[in-house]
């Protein structure tokens, strides 16, 4: 039985990869998805399909789901013409064309691809304790961009240290009654301009050198408190909020990449400046995997629609 060759073969099925896959599709590339199936605790649809509500994306005035919202991505990529396979990429070897990608459990299941788009994403890193995993997406969230909204008026608690959480404390401050920062430690890494700026922000409180060991809400399933240690003391006290927001930083999901493809220091794939085009030449990136900055659904779909667009355009100059 021969290998299965491919014009275009996409890693990854959120709002970056599905995007591609329907542009592929639009471009009678004939993609294949490899949507995933539980890589790295992400599935098929990426992080949207931890996500309850989605209320910015455009076109959905209602808002909705996130799973319904990935289930008309995909239904809309496979109405095109996309091929999907549910599993998870084990290997891939991008040291020539065709570029070989191994997929299944057993790496048993090779495929050839003229070009490969990789929409992989990232993977938001959280606090590791019970009480916060049963609250996910009932108060305990790692967007405040995607879900701050939804605690309008409410008091809320950022965990973070670095600009991130200083950004997203300041954010918050703008939609919320109250914001607590809590901090592990008693120096901020955060640049002076945005530490200055939540210093002096009235509506937020920051908590040094203090810890949260538990979000309170289980039993009423939506965070109602955190119980937060203060690491000095050893002192502890609970705090009223309605919602959670870790900010100490994702993961993107660049093992598989690892001494093939060029990496920011942070981990992010590296793409040329105004493309999706990684150093590999017909090696795309498209979403989170490569973009540490916005991390929106809308600008992952965005990318998504470049890669497509990059792989054409290089598939059509190798011809």
């Amino acid at each position: 039985m021969s290998t299965p060759r491919h014009r275009v073969l996409i890693i990854g099925s959120g709002p970056a990869g599905l995007t591609a896959a329907i542009y592929a599709a639009r471009a009678n590339l004939k993609p294949l998805c490899v949507e995933g199936f539980n890589a790295g605790g992400l599935i098929p649809g990426g992080q949207l399909m931890f996500t309850s509500e989605v209320e910015n994306f455009p076109g959905y005035p209602k808002g909705v789901t996130g799973q319904e919202m990935m289930a008309e991505f995909r239904e809309q990529a496979e109405r095109q013409g996309t091929e999907f396979i549910t599993a998870d990429v084990q290997k891939v070897d991008l040291s020539e064309r065709p570029f070989k990608v191994w997929v299944g459990e057993d790496e048993n299941e090779l495929h050839l691809a003229d070009a490969i788009i990789i929409a992989t994403g990232a993977r938001a890193n959280y606090l590791g304790l019970p009480s916060e995993e049963k609250l996910k997406n009932k108060g305990v969230s790692a967007c405040a961009v995607c879900d701050g909204a939804l605690f309008r008026g409410q008091r809320v608690a950022v965990v973070g240290g670095g600009d991130t959480a200083m950004e997203e404390a300041t954010y918050l401050s703008h939609l919320c009654e109250h914001v607590t920062l809590i901090h592990r430690r008693d120096e901020f890494r955060a640049s002076k301009a945005m530490q200055k700026r939540v210093f002096e922000n009235p509506k937020i409180e920051v908590l040094r050198s203090s810890a949260v060991t538990e979000v309170l809400g289980v039993d009423e399933d939506h965070v109602t408190g955190l119980v937060v240690k203060n690491l000095v003391t050893g002192d502890t006290k609970k705090i009223d909020v309605g919602a959670l927001f870790v900010a100490i930083g994702h993961t993107p999901m660049t093992d598989l990449f690892k001494g093939q493809l060029e990496c920011h220091e942070n981990g992010y794939l590296k793409v040329e400046p105004g493309s999706t085009r990684t150093t590999v030449p017909g090696v795309f990136a498209a979403g989170d995997v490569a973009d540490w900055v916005y991390r929106q659904a809308v600008t992952a779909a965005g990318t998504g629609c470049m890669a497509a667009l990059d792989a054409e355009r290089f598939l059509a100059e190798q011809d």
